[in-house]
């Protein structure tokens, strides 16, 4: 740890003295372009930084089976942090020193991206497709940082339109101690101060533990019509049984961060009622032609494994990241990935919308609602 610690205080205000700031970027052969992610791949988050990292190698492998890109084949080195921060500094410098990767991709966590965002900036490395909701890695944009899906300012916007229109009056707000839940929580405060409203309970418990008891006490205090909860599937999953078992009669809802898949899976019939924000289609519904598309590709190149939200996200970030890089072109430099990127304007990714730019890097905006019905998940009807 001392030696990654020692390397993040020499990079720190050293852009223009590093080697790499002149020289040829990294990662890139005439046979191979390697990217990074860093994720959890162990512990209570791990459901997530699997499906991303498995929904991402579907779409990899699939190109380069057909013989890449520009005759680059796409080589993906994942590194697990455990969706721990101090972690994700070292998994982080050692994609980028060790490894000498193109750019990095699909990260997953607010924490942990914001624990590799100085060193993102400081070494120019492209981080593209992050597995994140926050604005600080959205606003003001970051040249390096390239999102796909909505923000939790746009999840929670939907969630909090959703219940008042159901008749809600009180909102409380059950979320993890760090920045991503200060983030979920930003987002639903915005939502209620531009209706006049304010956040009546909020519970907290910490990140990589299911200690939610204390958090419920402080939710139960404030008799909430409506409580939105923020963590990964464990802590939430937990959450919700304590709840249900103390009496709470609120309505539940939590965003698209929590891995839906997992948390259905966690819950069973106990999660009926409770609504989840999603940033991609329902990944059951091959109607859609990007559904239909990955679903087809997981068939191939993973027999058995079945579709979902994360695998699904992580199959359209690196569908994104896949064209940014044919559009980049063959002379492929890091500053012309961002600028292909840059420059997509209303691409069609097989039912997603994708609009990027300068001023713009968030290529996605569109939110949908489900409910755990019947012990499943379902789109949202009502």
């Amino acid at each position: 740890m001392k030696k990654w610690s020692l390397l993040v205080a020499l990079l720190v205000g050293a852009v223009s003295a590093a080697p790499w700031a002149n020289a040829a970027d990294p990662g890139i052969t005439d046979t191979s372009v390697t990217l990074g992610m860093s994720s959890a791949q162990t512990g209570n988050a791990s459901g997530l930084g699997k499906g991303m990292k498995l929904g991402a190698e579907a779409v990899f492998r699939d190109i380069n089976s057909k013989g890449g890109i520009h005759g680059r084949q796409i080589k993906l080195i994942v590194e697990d942090d455990g969706y721990n921060p101090d972690r994700t500094i070292d998994t982080t410098l050692k994609l980028i020193e060790e490894d000498q990767v193109f750019s990095l991709f699909g990260y997953v966590g607010t924490p942990t991206s914001n624990a590799a965002l100085p060193i993102v900036k400081d070494t120019r490395t492209p981080l593209i497709g992050l597995f994140t909701g926050s604005m600080a890695l959205r606003q003001p944009p970051v040249r390096e940082v390239i999102n796909v899906r909505a923000s939790y300012d746009d999840e929670t916007e939907v969630l909090v339109q959703k219940y008042l229109a159901d008749g809600a009056k009180r909102f409380g707000v059950f979320y993890q101690d760090d920045g991503f839940g200060q983030a979920v929580l930003s987002g639903t405060e915005k939502a209620l101060k531009k209706r006049g409203m304010n956040v009546v309970a909020k519970g907290t418990f910490e990140r990589g533990t299911l200690a939610i008891q204390t958090g419920l006490s402080k939710i139960l205090q404030g008799n909430p019509d409506v409580v939105v909860m923020v963590g990964p599937y464990a802590p939430v999953a937990a959450f919700v049984k304590a709840a249900r078992s103390a009496g709470l009669k609120s309505g539940l809802a939590t965003v698209s961060f929590v891995g839906t898949d997992d948390l259905v899976k966690a819950l069973g019939t106990q999660g009926n009622g409770v609504l989840i924000s999603q940033v991609v289609p329902f990944p059951f519904d091959t109607t859609i032609p990007l559904v239909k598309e990955c679903t087809d590709l997981l068939a191939k190149h993973f027999p058995g494994e079945k579709l979902g939200f994360v695998t699904l996200e992580g199959a359209l970030s690196a569908k994104v990241m896949a064209l940014g890089l044919e559009r980049a072109g063959a002379n492929l430099t890091r500053d012309g990935l961002l600028a292909a990127l840059e420059g997509m304007k209303n691409v069609d990714m097989g039912g997603v919308k994708i609009n990027l730019s300068a001023s713009n890097h968030q290529a996605s905006d569109t939110v949908y609602l489900t409910e755990i019905r019947n012990g499943v998940i379902a789109p949202l009807t009502r």
